[in-house]
């Protein structure tokens, strides 16, 4: 994965006696994983292009062999990152029902 700038998604600064998880908040953590997820779809469309792009028959085993040992990390990495998409999705589904920022299990406050 590329690196992603969050730099310029500044970190949310909690007020004091604010309630937590508010709209406000939410949209913070929407524009943070919207802003990952973006990142990571352009780093797979760069994938698709580069590997169309370097489709290339070496006539050397040894050069055939390493371009194909690429490609399979490759596509490793972009099945990891398809992965992370589809979680940063469901985040964004909870997100939207109101139930992001709390335990699963017990329903208690994760935190900011």
């Amino acid at each position: 994965m590329s690196e992603l700038s969050l730099k310029s998604i500044a970190p949310y600064q909690a007020q004091p006696g604010e309630e937590y998880m508010n709209p406000k908040q939410r949209d913070h953590f929407r524009q943070v994983l919207s802003h990952i997820k973006s990142g990571l779809g352009e780093d797979i469309d760069r994938t698709v292009h580069t590997m169309q792009a370097e489709a290339t028959a070496f006539a050397d085993p040894n050069d055939r062999a390493t371009q194909e040992s690429d490609i399979s990390l490759e596509l490793r990495n972009r099945d990891r990152e398809r992965k992370l998409i589809k979680k940063i999705n469901e985040m964004l589904a909870k997100i939207d029902a109101d139930e992001y920022g709390y335990c699963d299990n017990c329903g208690i406050e994760i935190g900011l």
